[in-house]
């Protein structure tokens, strides 16, 4: 049996924690080769609620997780993670964000965070322009954008 002091006491620590107790950490892999072809993130596209985080996993060496300027709502902080190190980004920020492995972008290495229901800088994150092959993987990434 529960004691009411117990009950009271934890309801309180939920309600002081506030969202951050209920967010959530998505494990995003970075690989040379895996769904969508060579160079890629698992997955590419990630829909998220403000305060969750993305724990970006190098599962081949070489590759990083770095914010695309201008593909990020206003005043998102940058990020840029360590070469071949596994990171934790927390999003806090409702917008779309523009990903890209720093070293493989020329290769198309890019994907899209998705952060709130109403991402308010679609259309600015759709105005940057960028190389073919990331431009080819961010069509119907940006297409999944509601």
């Amino acid at each position: 049996m529960i004691k009411l002091g117990t009950l009271v006491g934890t309801l309180a620590l939920c309600i002081a924690a506030g969202p951050a107790a209920f967010a959530a950490e998505i494990t995003v892999k970075t690989l040379n080769s895996g769904p969508g072809g060579m160079m890629v993130f698992d997955p590419a596209f990630v829909k998220l609620a403000p305060g969750d985080s993305i724990k970006f996993v190098p599962q081949d060496k070489g590759h990083n997780a770095e914010l695309i300027k201008g593909m990020a709502p206003e005043g998102a902080e940058t990020f840029k993670t360590v070469l071949g190190k596994e990171e934790v980004v927390k999003f806090d920020k409702p917008g779309v964000y523009g990903i890209k492995c720093s070293p493989h972008y020329l290769m198309g290495m890019i994907a899209v965070v998705v952060v709130g229901d109403k991402p308010e800088n679609l259309e600015a994150a759709k105005a940057v322009t960028h190389n073919k092959l990331a431009a080819k993987r961010f069509e119907p990434l940006l297409a999944q954008v509601q």
